[in-house]
């Protein structure tokens, strides 16, 4: 009871409540800022303390970093190692495990390779082709709209017109040349023994409903926790479903406020609709915001209380703040940059590291012009949404080398492989692959045929046919039968990046870079005893960038963080700087389609706000210009954003940057401005 006692006493009575819950279906609405991972965490100790088997707890989460911080925590208050005993991770790498150990009986054999996103668009663009679609006189979409299309509809669960009447209409006319590619893929990867991201998790949902093996994975776990529930979607809803079904013992934590990802097939609807999908549920609301400043969560809960549908909360805060949020009219988005700038000097000036600030905006896009005028002025800044780091070319150059290995009937990843050779291009990459029987026989084997009955390449493609040949033969342990078991996938990795640096140095700019990154999938290759653990591990779950492994991203002493909404989720800072707060910006023009679209921007709104602990700025543009032509004057005014009404908007501390025609830097609106003053004060700018 003491250790119990240790880690319950700082908690305060909701989140008590969230923890000491008795068996059954809980579901904790957590608000921004209210202690969701010290909850879960200890959540998973009072678990472990309470009898269960660590080994029969099931932690998912939508990171590996993230269960791997709750079981720290947990680990800390428990102690003896036995949280390391939890199954935690994420759903993909959940069911990339369960399937492997048991999805026999569902057809899926335990040696099966995993394609990333990039690998499964590629494998439709090679289909596409095959069917001659594209070469017509109508558009036709490519690969990466077709995977958009193919994920939205098996994750969503929605008919193939109904997902393109709803989010791709101009694809509509090209239907039937879709469904044919999405035949064909389906039955390539059964074919080929692959699968995709989305196969794991339908293969997940089908072997927990199966008759028998369903009832025995089911029983592995006494309890499921489920983190970031509101960002599930229809699949895994159902997967949990299937997995409660011999016991109602499942803890969801999230935010229905904070849904934001419809775009990956996210719905809110299941963290809103759970208690009636699971009856007789514990719903413990926390409310106490332990990150923002009362002024701060008094703006917020003002902008998500016009939702249409929600779980009821009002985030209140014990902490002290004398300032309140601001809202800055400016007179077009050059004066917006100059604002956001000398804003962020003067806080730097205060004491607030650049690091500590953040400029949030709706899409990449939107910071260009601030861009500009941070370099212009000396501010060093780092922008998050960047290239992921499976989308690098030369990190997929060699996954795919070591995917054929893995899978030596993987012709996405041959037919990258073989490209990579000098003088190699798509047609003849694609004769390679049919002498090498790769797509053929399924008793032969390509390697085997690699190494020892090498099909003629071209004169120039013959250095790195060899070293990719010496290479392939160190990897699968010296002959021609695969002893991979032989060599650690450290090993694997460095042979492969000897075969890739004079290909790197050839084809990519910044070659050193992009050889460290390979230098650096060796060091977690380390961690690994098998490649195919290795190839599964990075592709479920990669690091977020090609910076993460590469080094710091810039060698100045600070910097401003810039960052879209979706990708700030989850982070905090000091000062937070909400930029082109306008309808047709926030929300999106592309996103008021419906009113789900539209409470979802709500929602992103939300988000950018609660991220902020001690000062808010929110900047509104009167208007925009339309510079196809540099020289170019015109433009249009802009409306404030919907989700800022008057009385909203009486939140704020308003101020404007040009009144009287005047720079105006801290001259405030007061609260009985009208929006009236608001356009007599950009009228006059215009002829003084």
């Amino acid at each position: 009871m003491g250790l119990e006692a240790s880690y319950l006493r700082d908690l305060n009575p909701a989140q008590r409540a969230a923890v000491t819950a008795e068996d059954g279906p809980v579901l904790v609405v957590a608000g921004a800022g209210t202690g969701k991972t010290l909850t879960l965490a200890c959540r998973v100790a009072h678990l472990v303390d309470r009898g269960v088997p660590p080994e029969r707890i099931l932690l998912l989460t939508f990171t590996r970093r993230a269960a791997r911080e709750m079981l720290t925590r947990a680990e800390r208050m428990v102690g003896n190692g036995v949280t390391g005993r939890v199954w935690g991770g994420t759903f993909h790498a959940v069911a990339n495990r369960l399937l492997r150990a048991y999805g026999g009986p569902v057809g899926i054999r335990p040696d099966f390779t995993v394609m990333d996103q990039g690998d499964a668009a590629d494998l439709m663009n090679l289909i596409r082709g095959e069917l001659g679609l594209g070469r017509g006189e109508r558009r036709f979409p490519k690969k990466d709209t077709l995977a958009a299309i193919y994920s939205r509809t098996v994750n969503a669960g929605v008919r193939l017109g109904e997902v393109l009447d709803r989010d791709f209409p101009w694809c509509r006319d090209a239907k039937d040349g879709i469904r044919d590619i999405f035949d064909r893929y389906t039955a390539r990867k059964r074919e080929r023994n692959v699968l995709d991201f989305d196969d794991l998790l339908l293969h997940w949902r089908a072997l927990a409903s199966a008759s028998g093996v369903g009832d025995r994975v089911a029983e592995l776990f006494e309890h499921i926790l489920v983190d970031e529930y509101q960002d599930t979607n229809a699949v895994q809803a159902d997967i949990l479903v299937a997995m409660r079904r011999t016991t109602r013992n499942l803890t969801v934590v999230g935010d229905d406020a904070q849904a934001i990802y419809a775009f990956r097939s996210a719905t809110v609807r299941n963290i809103l609709e759970f208690p009636s999908v699971f009856p007789g549920t514990n719903v413990v609301t926390l409310e106490r915001n332990y990150r923002s400043t009362p002024a701060i969560l008094d703006v917020s809960n003002a902008v998500i209380a016009l939702a249409s549908r929600r779980h009821e909360k009002s985030l209140w805060s014990g902490r002290e703040g004398r300032l309140r949020p601001r809202l800055v009219t400016c007179l077009d988005d050059a004066e917006q940059a100059d604002e956001v700038c000398r804003r962020i000097l003067a806080h730097r000036e205060e004491g607030i590291a650049l690091q500590g600030q953040a400029v949030l905006f709706r899409a990449a896009h939107h910071s260009d012009v601030l861009e500009v005028e941070l370099a212009r002025r000396n501010i060093p800044f780092v922008k998050y949404g960047g290239l992921r780091f499976l989308e690098a070319a030369h990190v997929k150059d060699a996954l795919a080398v070591l995917r054929i290995l893995e899978n030596p009937r993987d012709e996405v990843s041959w037919f990258r492989v073989l490209q990579l050779l000098d003088g190699v291009g798509p047609a003849m990459a694609a004769r390679l692959m049919r002498t090498l029987g790769v797509g053929g026989d399924p008793e032969a084997s390509p390697i085997r045929r690699l190494l020892a009955d090498p099909p003629a390449v071209p004169p120039s493609a013959g250095s790195d046919y060899e070293r990719l040949r010496t290479a392939v033969a160190d990897c699968a342990g010296g002959d021609e039968s695969d002893r991979s078991d032989l060599v650690p996938p450290a090993v694997q990795v460095e042979r492969v990046s000897r075969f890739l640096e004079p290909v790197v140095t050839r084809r990519y700019s910044s070659p050193a870079s992009r050889m460290r990154d390979l230098e650096q999938m060796e060091v977690l290759a380390g961690g690994f005893v098998s490649r195919g653990r290795f190839i599964a591990d990075l592709t479920l779950d990669p690091p977020v960038s090609t910076g993460d492994l590469a080094g710091p991203p810039l060698l100045d002493e600070d910097f401003v963080i810039l960052s879209t909404i979706h990708s700030a989720k989850g982070c905090e800072w000091d000062v937070v700087h909400v930029i082109h707060a306008a309808d047709g910006n926030m929300p999106s023009d592309m996103a008021t389609g419906d009113a789900e679209q539209i409470e979802e921007e709500r929602r992103l709104l939300y988000v950018a706000l609660t991220r902020a602990k001690d000062a808010l700025h929110v900047y509104f543009p009167l208007r925009y210009y339309h510079r196809k032509n540099p020289l170019s004057d015109r433009h249009s005014y802009a409306q404030i954003s919907r989700f800022l009404p008057q009385h909203v908007q009486e939140l704020f501390e308003r101020h404007s940057t040009h009144v009287d025609g005047a720079p105006a830097e801290e001259r405030v609106l007061s609260r009985s401005s009208s929006a009236g003053d608001l356009v007599e004060a950009s009228l006059r700018s215009l002829w003084t």
